[in-house]
């Protein structure tokens, strides 16, 4: 275990992480600690407790929109695969460009936000 200092509305923390695992610690470190001194700045001093428990609530709220989001692009990627299965059966075998297209976007979209929301989970 990797004993580290992270610095947390001004406020320094030794706390221990699994080996390789610093990088993350600090992001997430970093996450909770942009979002205290915004707090901070916010609805100024509040006891320590208090600011670090409504900072990691907010995180949690953004993580869980986020992963709210992740699903359904999830779901809409399946729904547009099961089209261009489907249309690849047909006889003709041609799938319509614009279905094609509208899936490559929503793939990409889809891909970019469950790394957004892995990266962020990691942190946790």
């Amino acid at each position: 275990m990797a004993e580290q200092t992270i610095t947390i509305g001004g406020r320094d923390y030794e706390v221990a992480c699994r080996d390789g695992e610093e990088a993350s610690l600090h992001m997430a470190a970093g996450l909770l600690d942009a979002e205290a001194k915004n707090l901070q700045d916010q609805i100024g001093r509040q006891p320590e407790a208090r600011t670090l428990l409504m900072a990691a609530l907010m995180l949690a709220d953004r993580m869980s929109a986020l992963e709210r989001r992740a699903d359904a692009a999830e779901a809409r990627v399946l729904d547009l695969t099961r089209e261009v299965e489907a249309a690849r059966e047909r006889p003709d075998g041609d799938v319509p460009a614009a279905l094609l297209e509208s899936l490559e976007a929503l793939a990409e979209r889809s891909e970019a936000l469950a790394e957004r929301v892995e990266g962020k989970g990691a942190a946790d």
